[in-house]
C-alpha cells in the first residue's frame, strides 16, 4: 500500500471511527440504552487519538476526542445573542392560571380549547447552543437576554451534547436553546469526591451545574457529569421552523439532541393543570431538579400572532412550585431526643412557608453541623425542605447577623431524664445515657418505630396516643400493646369503644409477621430495614441470629465491626432477650421455613414499583419480590429486569419503555411470581 493509500484508508477509518463514537455516545448519554461495553467505546476511542495525532491535519472540532477540555482560559469572551434569550413571566396559582389561558383565548380571538406544549422547568442554567452547517461551533449563557458568555470549551465536554446534528441535512445555523444541569446522583457523587478532597461541598444540583460549566478550566468542567435538555430555538437559517412547539422538540430528538420525555400536549386550561398535577406528584421520582413546569402555546403561528409584552412573551407562562427554600429568624436552639437517644439539636424558627407548608422547626443535625454553620440564634437562615424529608437549616446570612446573636451551646444533661449526655469517641452524635428504661423520649421513640408501617405496621398506634399510653404508665415495652384492654384503651382521650377495637384488631392483625420486619421493629442501632432483610435471611431464624458469635455476624453481607458489635449487645441483654420472649409469648410469630436463596426463582432479579396497583399495596408487592429472591429498586436503569406499574405510573414508566424493559401490570407481576420461569 503506497502513503496515498494509506493516507485516504486513514481518513476513511477516521470518519468511521467518529461517527460510531457518537452513536455510541447518543445511546449511552441520552436515550440511557447502552450499544456497547465500556471497554469496547474505549478502545474505539483509544484508535481515534492514536490516528488523529498521525494525521494532525485531519483534527476536526466535531471529534469526539475534543470533548477531554483544554488549556485553562483567561476570562469568557462575550457573545451577543442574535434572538434575545427572554424570560418567561410566573405564575403560582390555579387563578394565575385560568387568567393566563383566558388571555391567550382573548388575544387569538378563540373561543374553543387552546392546545398548550407541556414541559419541565428545570433549575439549571440556560444555554445557547449555535450549530453551523451541523457543527458545534459556540455555546453561551443566556447572561442578561442580549449577551452572554462564551463557554463552548465547557459545553464541549458534555457528551449529551451532539458536537455534530446527526443529520444529512443540517440547517445553515440553528441556535438550540436549552438547560444544562445535573443529575441528583451526579451531584451526590461530586460531593463526595469534595469531601474526600476536603473541598468545599456544593449547596444544590444547580451551584454545582453553574459552578462547573463557568469554570475557565474546562478540564475540571470535564471531570463533573453534566446534562442538557434542549426546549426551544433562537436564529433558525436554511431550514422551515416546525408548525409547533412539540414538532420542534421532535426534530430535535431525530437530530440527536437530548429532550425530555417528560412532556405532553394539553387542552385548555384544565389540561394545564392535570400536568401540573401530574409533575407535582412524580416530581420527587425524577432524577434531576425541577421548579415548576412551563406552558407555550402549541402553534407556533399563533405563538407569533400573540407577541411579546415588555421582556416576555404573551404565549408562554412558567408555573412555579411553592418555594423549596426559604429565609427566616431563629428564635432559639434547643435539642430533641431521638429513639436511640441521640441528641439533635433544633432550630425554633419564626414561622415561614417553604414548599408549600409552613415551617416552625428545623433540624441543624448535630453539634458539629452546627458549629461548622456557624448557626447563631438570633440570625436570619435559609431554610430548605423538598418533599416529605425533614426542614434542615442551610446556611445563615452573614450580613444579617445581628450584634447580640448568641452561640448554641450543647447541654451536658438529658433535656427529659436529666442522665448524662455523653459523646462516644469519633461519632458524631452525642446521646442521653439513660437508655429507654430511664428515659421517656427514648421509650416513645422506640414504641413509635415499633408500631411503624414498616416494622410491627399496626394501624391506630399513632404518636399522641402513644404519648398517652406511655405517661399514664400502661405501656413501657413493646410487649405491653399486646396486654392492653378494650376499657383502658377506651378511656383514654379521643378514643372510644369503636376506636379502641380498631386498634386492638390492629394488634391481634400485627402478631402474624415476617422475621425481617420483626428484627427491624427492635429498633437495634444501625440495623435499618435493609440489614434486617439480610440478617434475616442469613441466618433464616431468630434462634440462630440471637445466637451468632462475632464472627458468624462479620460473615453477613453488609455487616461490619460496629454493625456486628451493636447487634451482639443487643442481643446480649437480658432485658432485650426477655422482651423478646414477651412478645412471642403474646403471639407474635413468622414463618421461619428456610429456602436456600441460591434456589429462590427471582435470585438476581431486579423490580421498580411505579404508581398505585388495583389489590396490593406498595409494601406488599416489595415484600412477595423479596420473598421470592429478588431485589426492589427505587429508580429505572439498564439493571432493571422489571418494572411492575399501577394507575398514574410516571416517569419510571416512561423510563422503562424507552429502555425496552418489560413493564407488568399487577396480574402479569402475580402470574410472573406463580410461574417465574
Amino acid at each position: 500500500m503506497n502513503a496515498a493509500t494509506g493516507h485516504e484508508s486513514d481518513r476513511a477509518r477516521i470518519q468511521w471511527l467518529r461517527e460510531e463514537l457518537n452513536r455510541h455516545a447518543h445511546a449511552y448519554y441520552v436515550l440511557d440504552q447502552p450499544t456497547i461495553p465500556d471497554a469496547e467505546y474505549d478502545a474505539l476511542f483509544i484508535e481515534l487519538q492514536q490516528l488523529e495525532i498521525k494525521h494532525p491535519e485531519l483534527m476536526s472540532v466535531d471529534s469526539p476526542t475534543q470533548r477531554v477540555g483544554g488549556a485553562p482560559l483567561p476570562e469568557f469572551a462575550q457573545v451577543q445573542h442574535d434572538v434575545p434569550m427572554l424570560s418567561i413571566n410566573n405564575g403560582f396559582s390555579e387563578d394565575d392560571i385560568r387568567a393566563f389561558d383566558r388571555r391567550v383565548s382573548e388575544g387569538l380571538g378563540q373561543s374553543g380549547d387552546i392546545e398548550y406544549a407541556c414541559e419541565l422547568k428545570f433549575d439549571g442554567l440556560a444555554i445557547n447552543l449555535r450549530y453551523v452547517d451541523g457543527v458545534l461551533v459556540q455555546a453561551a449563557t443566556r447572561g442578561d437576554g442580549s449577551a452572554g458568555e462564551d463557554v463552548t470549551a465547557n459545553i464541549r465536554t458534555i457528551r449529551a451534547i451532539p458536537l455534530r446534528l446527526m443529520t444529512d441535512n443540517p440547517p445553515a445555523v440553528i441556535d438550540v436553546r436549552g438547560e444544562v444541569l445535573m443529575f441528583k446522583a451526579d451531584f451526590a457523587r461530586l460531593n463526595q469526591r469534595q469531601r474526600e478532597a476536603d473541598l468545599k461541598e456544593f449547596a444544590n444540583p444547580r451551584n454545582a451545574a453553574a459552578g462547573s460549566l463557568r469554570q475557565l478550566d474546562s478540564r475540571i468542567t470535564a471531570q463533573r457529569s453534566l446534562r442538557f435538555f434542549a426546549y426551544g430555538v433562537g436564529r433558525l437559517d436554511g431550514a422551515a421552523l416546525p408548525e409547533t412547539h412539540s414538532a420542534l422538540l421532535d426534530w430535535y430528538s431525530a437530530l440527536g439532541i437530548p429532550v425530555c420525555t417528560e412532556r405532553a400536549v394539553v387542552p385548555g386550561a384544565d389540561g394545564l393543570l392535570t400536568f401540573f398535577n401530574h409533575i407535582g406528584a412524580v416530581r420527587a421520582s425524577l432524577d434531576y431538579d425541577i421548579d415548576g413546569v412551563v406552558y407555550k402555546v402549541n402553534r407556533v403561528a399563533q405563538q407569533q400572532a400573540l407577541g411579546f409584552v415588555s421582556r416576555a412573551p404573551r404565549f408562554a407562562m412558567a408555573h412555579k412550585f411553592p418555594a423549596e427554600e426559604a429565609t427566616t429568624t431563629v428564635l432559639d436552639i434547643s435539642v430533641q431526643v431521638g429513639r436511640t437517644g441521640a441528641i439533635t439539636p433544633v432550630a425554633r424558627l419564626a414561622p415561614v412557608s417553604v414548599g408549600g407548608v409552613t415551617v416552625t422547626n428545623a433540624t441543624l443535625h448535630n453539634e458539629d453541623e452546627v458549629r461548622r454553620k456557624d448557626i447563631r440564634i438570633g440570625d436570619n437562615v435559609i431554610v430548605r425542605r423538598a418533599g416529605d424529608v425533614i426542614p434542615e437549616v442551610v446556611a445563615h446570612v452573614p450580613e444579617r447577623r445581628p450584634a447580640d446573636a448568641r452561640v448554641f451551646e450543647m447541654p451536658t444533661a438529658c433535656p427529659v431524664c436529666g442522665s448524662v449526655i455523653v459523646r462516644p469517641e469519633d461519632e458524631a452524635v452525642a446521646r442521653c445515657s439513660g437508655g429507654w428504661l430511664k428515659c421517656a423520649a427514648q421509650r416513645k421513640g422506640g414504641l413509635q418505630h415499633f408500631v411503624s408501617r414498616r416494622a410491627m405496621d399496626i394501624e391506630g398506634l399513632g404518636e399522641q396516643l402513644i404519648e398517652q399510653l406511655v405517661d399514664r404508665g400502661l405501656v413501657t415495652t413493646p410487649a405491653d400493646f399486646y396486654k392492653l384492654g378494650l376499657i383502658a384503651l377506651a378511656e383514654l382521650d379521643r378514643m372510644a369503644e369503636k376506636s379502641a377495637q380498631n386498634v386492638l384488631d390492629a394488634l391481634a392483625h400485627s402478631k402474624s409477621t415476617t422475621l425481617p420486619r420483626f428484627i427491624y421493629a427492635l429498633g437495634i442501632r444501625h440495623v435499618g430495614e435493609s440489614t434486617a432483610k439480610t440478617l434475616a435471611r442469613h441466618f433464616g431464624t431468630l434462634d440462630a441470629l440471637m445466637a451468632a458469635s462475632e464472627e458468624e455476624m462479620l460473615a453477613v453481607e453488609d455487616v461490619g465491626p460496629v454493625v456486628a458489635q451493636s447487634i451482639l449487645g443487643f442481643f446480649h441483654d437480658p432485658l432485650n432477650r426477655e422482651l423478646i420472649a414477651q412478645l412471642r409469648a403474646a403471639g407474635v410469630h413468622w414463618d421461619e421455613s428456610i429456602v436456600e436463596r441460591d434456589a429462590q426463582p427471582l435470585t438476581g432479579k431486579t423490580f421498580v414499583l411505579t404508581g398505585t396497583l388495583p389489590n396490593l399495596k406498595r409494601d406488599e408487592a416489595q415484600a412477595l419480590i423479596e420473598a421470592a429472591g429478588g431485589k426492589v429498586s427505587g429508580s429505572v436503569s439498564k439493571k432493571t429486569s422489571y418494572v411492575v406499574a399501577g394507575e398514574e405510573a410516571g416517569s419510571k414508566l416512561a423510563k422503562a419503555e424507552s429502555l425496552g424493559i418489560p413493564v407488568l401490570d399487577e396480574k402479569a407481576f402475580l402470574q410472573l411470581l406463580e410461574n417465574p420461569a
